[in-house]
């Protein structure tokens, strides 16, 4: 391997052909010099470093936007709260008016009882089987009654009064053909069950 010697002579002689040249040739020599090292410098340090820049600058910009509406998020928290203790009261009394299971034989019996303080005379009183929904259960119960028409209205009534959700529907009335003012109603009585997450 040859080893290279830079002696005095040569240097001075390589600055002597530099003199040589005129000051165009001199200038352009030095931008041509600035061109190469400035392309060396982008082509080996800028450029491998560009597509990570880019990347960067998205990210900031999605962190930003994040950031930005978890600000405005935060703002509302305290109406999110709000909103969420009146919902969580609203549930409360929906889950009291709504029977658990080891209740629903019990307001049944209220249902029948109801029909039979007002002096209807039950003539069926048969479960359906139960329609289930996200978090509740309908049971509904064929009834078939007959009695006078204030009769029925006050059955209405002391069902309305429970503690307890029963709706009455399906409702048909019609004249017994037994005795004068008699009426023979057909219904369901829909009473609803809150079912836990397990259910």
């Amino acid at each position: 391997m040859k080893k290279i010697s830079l002696s005095g002579d040569k240097i001075d002689s390589f600055f002597d052909k530099i003199s040589q040249l005129t000051k165009l040739q001199r200038i352009l020599i030095t931008v041509g010099s600035f061109i190469v090292i400035g392309g060396i410098f982008i082509y080996f340090l800028y450029l491998p470093k560009y597509d990570e820049i880019d990347r960067l600058n998205k990210e900031h910009k999605s962190l930003l936007t994040k950031l930005n509406s978890a600000k405005i998020n935060a703002k509302q928290l305290p109406k999110f709260q709000k909103e969420m203790k009146e919902a969580e009261g609203k549930f409360k009394i929906a889950k009291q008016l709504l029977p658990e299971k080891k209740e629903i034989p019990s307001l049944l019996a209220n249902v029948s009882q109801s029909g039979q303080e007002s002096g209807l005379n039950f003539l069926l009183f048969v479960p359906k089987p139960n329609k289930t929904y996200d978090f509740y259960a309908e049971i509904p119960v064929s009834i078939e009654v007959n009695g006078g028409y204030h009769n029925l209205a006050l059955f209405f009534d002391r069902v309305a009064r429970l503690s307890r959700i029963v709706n009455i529907e399906n409702i048909d009335i019609a004249d017994s053909g037994k005795e004068p003012g008699l009426l023979e109603m057909k219904c369901t009585a829909v009473t609803y069950q809150f079912l836990e997450s397990t259910e």
